[in-house]
């Protein structure tokens, strides 16, 4: 709809309360797909704000409560947002996922199934580097796992702090097989990078 051109010319604030008056974060799933398949449409694109914004008054509070697998209709939705404003989602949804207490295993699931299918290269290694700025936990070694499998060549650097965060976080994991396999990709991926 043409009226979605509005969405270029709304500050940060004017954004979030366009989003509250259409109470789009508790908009019915069905919507949320048609409503990102209008975003993908709009031209110009969105600003990284806006999209930034969008993403969190659109996702955060329901990925943030998954207690089960997405809808498909959800995982319609985040798919088609994230194949355009990856970056600004990744800032968003992953950092706010990762600071999250607990186990999260459905958000975790999502995470990789994002990574592995979804996610542009240099979005997996936004990922990576977020999750290399927080400790270690069971809960993110499937999203390592996810990114190294996804065979990119990471940069040097990255590459650099990943391993060294799995040489200083080892002890905390002596008898986790999830660990185990980490490493063994790492080693197995980056081989040519790794001495």
């Amino acid at each position: 709809p043409p009226e979605l051109s509005i969405l270029n010319n709304c500050s940060p604030s004017q954004l979030e309360g366009l989003c509250s008056f259409l109470q789009l974060s508790t908009c019915p799933e069905p919507f949320l797909v048609r409503f990102c398949s209008w975003l993908l449409a709009l031209t110009p694109d969105l600003s990284y704000t806006s999209a930034a914004t969008l993403a969190e008054q659109l996702f955060l509070r329901r990925v943030l409560s998954l207690t089960q697998p997405p809808s498909r209709h959800l995982l319609a939705s985040l798919t088609s947002f994230c194949s355009k404003y990856s970056h600004p989602f990744c800032r968003v949804l992953v950092a706010a996922v990762l600071q999250e207490p607990g186990e999260g295993a459905e958000q975790t699931k999502l995470m990789c199934e994002l990574v592995e299918e979804c996610l542009e290269p240099h979005s997996v290694q936004l990922v990576l580097s977020q999750v290399l700025e927080v400790p270690l936990s069971e809960k993110l070694l499937p999203v390592l796992q996810a990114v190294l499998g996804r065979q990119e060549v990471l940069p040097p650097e990255l590459l650099d702090l990943l391993v060294l965060t799995l040489c200083q976080q080892a002890p905390a994991f002596t008898t986790s097989l999830s660990f185990a396999k980490l490493v063994t990709a790492v080693l197995t991926v980056c081989q040519s990078q790794v001495s």
